[in-house]
């Protein structure tokens, strides 16, 4: 199989090309990125010149650089995305170009091409906030904020096709998903990179809203057993069933790192504020044969020792990206 990965340099992209050349001796893979802020082929280097690895900078929006990249693919995976919250809040518009017009794009493509299969990459956050229970498959979207309405969108843009024109499509929405080569202006890149800097931990007010947590790896699976067993128009919770609060996550980073509470820096929590994410996955693990693997709590702290571990891949984002600095000073300085 040639397999096109949109946003392939990101943190869940480049995972998934890892383990895609890495278990499958027959795939090829066009990895397809425009390298924005949070795009980086450091994240590839150990794939980099392999005879099955091609990489091609272009933004999904841009049709023609899209044609391009797709030639002879068999299937599509969509992780191109911008997919941070804060910044959404703060920048909306290129979430609605690119979470949905771009989305467009690729299912044109897909339409007058007639390629077998895409797999869009979305969010447990289309759901909104649960107050109790756990979100399915079928309920209802209630997004709060522009990122989690962008997903929305491009995930109707993709049901509407394969509802108007049959497309082979599949949507799996992940939950908050934590691992290695993940932008450190997430929540536990962010606390661990900055507790290693000697600086403090930004904890969002009470610190009590819950996320559902998942290892990229699991993700990864999951969104491979979509793409080779998922049923077109159907959409598959993807989650860890680790539902913890930004407190007990604060937590664990700071007994890993043998460190006190003293680190910890209440900020002024962010505009509409979800308090709790659970999605119901039995559907995945029916019609897929997938579920987690990875012990939360060991895979945190793998996580945590990563970051200590490979200093020299985040150092390059947090002190020598004029975009990271900008975003820190405004968003937790200027903000506040």
């Amino acid at each position: 199989m040639k397999l096109l990965v949109c946003g392939g340099a990101g943190f869940i992209g480049s995972n998934f090309v890892r383990r895609s050349l890495a278990r499958h001796d027959d795939w090829e893979v066009v990895c397809f990125d425009a390298l924005t802020y949070a795009g980086n082929l450091d994240n590839l280097k150990d794939v980099e010149g392999g005879a099955r690895y091609t990489f091609v900078r272009g933004d999904i929006r841009d049709r023609e650089a899209v044609d391009r990249a797709a030639t002879g693919v068999d299937a599509i995976v969509n992780f191109a995305a911008e997919t941070h919250v804060d910044r959404s809040i703060a920048e909306p518009e290129a979430f609605l170009t690119t979470d949905i017009l771009g989305t467009h794009t690729l299912l044109e493509l897909v339409r007058e091409r007639g390629i077998a299969r895409m797999v869009q990459v979305s969010t447990d956050e289309v759901y909104g906030s649960a107050d109790e229970g756990s979100f399915c498959e079928s309920d209802r979207l209630r997004p709060t904020s522009p990122y989690s309405a962008s997903k929305a969108g491009g995930d109707l843009q993709v049901l509407a096709y394969h509802a108007t024109y049959g497309l082979p499509v599949t949507i799996t929405r992940g939950s908050n998903t934590y691992g290695p080569h993940q932008y450190p202006e997430k929540l536990i890149p962010l606390f661990v990179t900055n507790a290693l800097e000697g600086g403090t931990l930004p904890l969002y007010g009470d610190g009590l809203n819950v996320r559902d947590w998942l290892h990229v790896d699991d993700h990864c699976d999951g969104i491979e057993a979509a793409l080779l067993h998922g049923r077109a128009g159907e959409v598959y919770n993807i989650g860890g069933g680790n539902e913890r609060t930004n407190r007990e996550i604060t937590s664990i980073i700071i007994d890993e790192l043998g460190l006190t509470e003293a680190v910890i820096e209440r900020v002024a929590d962010r505009p509409g504020h979800d308090r709790r994410y659970s999605i119901e996955c039995s559907k995945a693990l029916a019609q897929l044969g997938w579920s987690p693997a990875v012990d939360f709590e060991s895979g945190l702290r793998d996580t945590i020792r990563w970051y200590k571990e490979n200093a020299w891949w985040w150092e390059k984002i947090k002190h020598h990206s004029a975009d990271f600095a900008d975003w820190r000073r405004r968003w937790y300085e200027e903000r506040s």
